[in-house]
Protein backbone atom coordinates (compact mmCIF):
# COMPACT_ATOMS: atom_id res chain seq x y z
CA UNK A 1 0.00 0.00 0.00
CA UNK A 2 1.44 3.68 -1.03
CA UNK A 3 2.01 5.69 1.57
CA UNK A 4 0.08 8.26 0.84
CA UNK A 5 -3.19 6.33 1.10
CA UNK A 6 -2.81 5.65 4.45
CA UNK A 7 -3.85 9.21 5.61
CA UNK A 8 -7.00 9.12 3.21
CA UNK A 9 -7.85 5.51 4.48
CA UNK A 10 -7.81 6.91 8.02
CA UNK A 11 -9.86 10.02 7.48
CA UNK A 12 -12.72 7.39 5.85
CA UNK A 13 -12.08 4.98 8.99
CA UNK A 14 -12.71 8.43 11.48
CA UNK A 15 -15.74 9.35 9.71
CA UNK A 16 -17.16 6.16 9.41
CA UNK A 17 -16.72 6.00 13.17
CA UNK A 18 -18.48 9.14 14.01
CA UNK A 19 -21.26 8.62 11.66
CA UNK A 20 -21.60 5.20 14.02
CA UNK A 21 -21.18 6.88 17.37
CA UNK A 22 -23.58 9.72 15.98
CA UNK A 23 -25.92 7.13 14.94
CA UNK A 24 -26.15 5.21 18.31
CA UNK A 25 -26.77 8.85 20.29
CA UNK A 26 -29.47 9.63 18.14
CA UNK A 27 -31.22 6.65 18.07
CA UNK A 28 -30.78 5.12 21.44
CA UNK A 29 -30.76 1.72 21.55
CA UNK A 30 -30.65 -0.47 24.60
CA UNK A 31 -30.17 -3.75 23.40
CA UNK A 32 -27.35 -5.32 20.14
CA UNK A 33 -31.26 -5.97 18.03
CA UNK A 34 -32.92 -2.79 18.77
CA UNK A 35 -29.44 -1.42 16.63
CA UNK A 36 -30.39 -3.06 13.00
CA UNK A 37 -34.34 -2.07 13.93
CA UNK A 38 -33.94 1.42 14.92
CA UNK A 39 -31.33 1.80 11.83
CA UNK A 40 -34.07 0.69 9.02
CA UNK A 41 -36.44 3.62 11.18
CA UNK A 42 -33.23 6.02 10.38
CA UNK A 43 -32.87 4.79 6.60
CA UNK A 44 -36.52 4.52 6.09
CA UNK A 45 -36.72 0.47 5.13
CA UNK A 46 -38.65 -0.04 8.45
CA UNK A 47 -41.88 -2.43 7.76
CA UNK A 48 -43.95 -3.39 9.91
CA UNK A 49 -45.07 -7.28 10.83
CA UNK A 50 -48.43 -7.77 8.69
CA UNK A 51 -49.33 -10.80 10.00
CA UNK A 52 -49.30 -9.75 13.46
CA UNK A 53 -51.08 -6.21 12.53
CA UNK A 54 -53.69 -8.10 10.84
CA UNK A 55 -54.34 -10.10 14.06
CA UNK A 56 -54.85 -7.15 15.82
CA UNK A 57 -57.09 -5.43 13.22
CA UNK A 58 -59.40 -7.76 13.50
CA UNK A 59 -59.33 -8.24 17.19
CA UNK A 60 -60.31 -4.28 16.66
CA UNK A 61 -63.02 -5.05 14.97
CA UNK A 62 -64.49 -7.49 17.51
CA UNK A 63 -64.25 -5.18 20.11
CA UNK A 64 -61.34 -6.89 21.66
CA UNK A 65 -59.22 -3.69 22.42
CA UNK A 66 -56.48 -5.09 24.67
CA UNK A 67 -55.97 -8.10 22.54
CA UNK A 68 -56.00 -6.27 19.50
CA UNK A 69 -53.36 -3.38 21.39
CA UNK A 70 -50.61 -6.23 21.87
CA UNK A 71 -50.82 -7.22 18.30
CA UNK A 72 -50.43 -3.98 16.98
CA UNK A 73 -47.24 -3.79 19.55
CA UNK A 74 -46.00 -7.11 18.22
CA UNK A 75 -46.33 -5.34 14.61
CA UNK A 76 -44.78 -2.09 15.39
CA UNK A 77 -42.19 -2.34 18.15
CA UNK A 78 -40.76 0.98 17.13
CA UNK A 79 -43.99 2.71 17.25
CA UNK A 80 -43.28 4.46 13.42
CA UNK A 81 -46.06 3.01 11.82
CA UNK A 82 -48.95 5.43 11.40
CA UNK A 83 -51.54 3.25 10.59
CA UNK A 84 -50.64 1.06 14.05
CA UNK A 85 -50.49 3.80 15.95
CA UNK A 86 -53.61 5.36 14.40
CA UNK A 87 -55.35 1.79 15.41
CA UNK A 88 -53.61 1.68 18.31
CA UNK A 89 -54.88 5.33 19.42
CA UNK A 90 -58.44 4.65 18.51
CA UNK A 91 -58.54 1.30 20.31
CA UNK A 92 -57.85 3.38 23.36
CA UNK A 93 -60.92 5.33 23.03
CA UNK A 94 -63.41 2.80 22.55
CA UNK A 95 -62.41 1.23 25.35
CA UNK A 96 -62.12 4.11 27.47
CA UNK A 97 -65.38 5.38 26.18
CA UNK A 98 -68.20 5.12 27.87
CA UNK A 99 -71.78 6.87 28.21
CA UNK A 100 -71.58 8.20 32.01
CA UNK A 101 -67.91 8.51 31.92
CA UNK A 102 -64.81 8.17 30.26
CA UNK A 103 -61.95 6.24 31.46
CA UNK A 104 -59.18 8.64 32.11
CA UNK A 105 -55.80 6.47 31.89
CA UNK A 106 -57.46 5.12 28.43
CA UNK A 107 -58.01 8.55 26.89
CA UNK A 108 -54.20 9.57 28.31
CA UNK A 109 -53.13 6.54 26.32
CA UNK A 110 -54.70 7.55 23.65
CA UNK A 111 -53.48 10.86 23.53
CA UNK A 112 -49.80 9.26 23.91
CA UNK A 113 -50.85 7.21 20.44
CA UNK A 114 -52.32 10.21 18.24
CA UNK A 115 -49.57 12.22 19.12
CA UNK A 116 -47.27 9.62 17.65
CA UNK A 117 -49.22 9.31 14.76
CA UNK A 118 -49.33 13.30 14.04
CA UNK A 119 -45.75 13.44 14.69
CA UNK A 120 -44.80 10.56 11.79
CA UNK A 121 -47.41 11.81 9.42
CA UNK A 122 -48.97 14.74 9.92
CA UNK A 123 -51.39 14.85 7.34
CA UNK A 124 -52.75 11.17 8.11
CA UNK A 125 -56.24 9.85 6.96
CA UNK A 126 -57.32 6.78 7.29
CA UNK A 127 -59.25 5.01 4.23
CA UNK A 128 -61.05 2.88 6.39
CA UNK A 129 -64.81 3.23 6.24
CA UNK A 130 -65.87 1.45 9.44
CA UNK A 131 -64.06 4.22 11.16
CA UNK A 132 -66.36 7.68 12.00
CA UNK A 133 -62.88 9.52 12.52
CA UNK A 134 -60.64 9.62 9.43
CA UNK A 135 -58.18 12.08 11.05
CA UNK A 136 -55.66 12.23 14.32
CA UNK A 137 -57.11 15.43 15.22
CA UNK A 138 -60.68 14.23 14.91
CA UNK A 139 -59.27 11.12 17.31
CA UNK A 140 -57.50 13.54 19.55
CA UNK A 141 -60.08 16.10 20.21
CA UNK A 142 -62.37 13.43 20.93
CA UNK A 143 -59.78 12.01 23.57
CA UNK A 144 -59.10 15.60 24.89
CA UNK A 145 -62.90 16.27 25.44
CA UNK A 146 -63.07 13.13 27.40
CA UNK A 147 -60.55 14.07 29.62
CA UNK A 148 -62.09 17.64 30.41
CA UNK A 149 -64.90 17.53 33.15
CA UNK A 150 -67.34 20.17 32.16
CA UNK A 151 -71.33 21.16 32.61
CA UNK A 152 -72.53 19.22 29.65
CA UNK A 153 -71.20 15.51 31.43
CA UNK A 154 -73.91 16.34 33.90
CA UNK A 155 -76.63 16.57 30.96
CA UNK A 156 -79.27 13.36 30.89
CA UNK A 157 -79.55 13.95 27.33
CA UNK A 158 -75.33 12.82 27.43
CA UNK A 159 -76.71 9.16 28.02
CA UNK A 160 -78.15 8.96 24.41
CA UNK A 161 -75.46 9.76 23.03
CA UNK A 162 -73.07 7.25 20.18
CA UNK A 163 -69.76 5.99 20.14
CA UNK A 164 -67.55 6.86 17.40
Amino acid sequence: MKERYIPILTVIIAIAGFSFITFLYWTEPRTFSEVSSKGQVVLGTYDIDRTAFDEGLANFRRDEFPAARAAFDRADPQKRDAITQFYTAYSYYRQGWGRVSNDDAMFRAGVEAVDRVIAIEPNFRIADETLQMKTPYEVKAELEEGLKLTLSDFNPMRLTRERK
